[in-house]
């Protein structure tokens, strides 16, 4: 029962990272068509950053401690790109920069969400297993 309140645990984490991606495509979406000005785009995208990851972070962590190993080492090319990104001070969105660097800004987001729905996928295909596991045990 343990195992599966962690594969539910680490499938939610993984949902709000995808929101939190999702939610920067949109804006980068907006800034695109117009909608939105370069100043507002990049101060919204630049707040939920950390937050990303923080949470990217926090999700290689709990996949270590609780012992998914697999899971771990899937997790940390992502980790690695992001803690280079932090380090090279390249990971906040340049208000003056962003019309320039907007497609490659779209499709560094799109190649996050891409293996952000690869870890959803498989945790959610853990969560179910451990869920029929858990259940022919009883």
């Amino acid at each position: 029962m343990v195992d599966l309140l962690a594969w539910l645990m680490s499938f939610f984490i993984v949902i709000a990272l995808l929101v939190i991606v999702i939610y920067q495509l949109l804006c980068l979406s907006d800034l695109e068509f117009d909608y939105i000005n370069p100043y507002d785009s990049a101060s919204r995208i630049n707040k939920v950053i950390m937050p990303e990851f923080i949470t990217h972070g926090a999700l290689c962590l709990f996949f270590l401690l609780t012992g998914h190993w697999f899971m771990s080492l899937l997790c940390i090319p992502y980790l690695l790109y992001n803690v280079k990104m932090y380090m090279d001070k390249q990971h906040l969105v340049d208000v003056t920069e962003i019309f320039n660097s907007l497609n490659r800004e779209k499709k560094k987001r799109i190649v996050k969400l891409g293996y952000l729905i690869i870890i959803l996928f498989l945790s959610l295909f853990w969560t179910i297993w451990s869920a029929l596991e858990d259940d022919g045990q009883i």
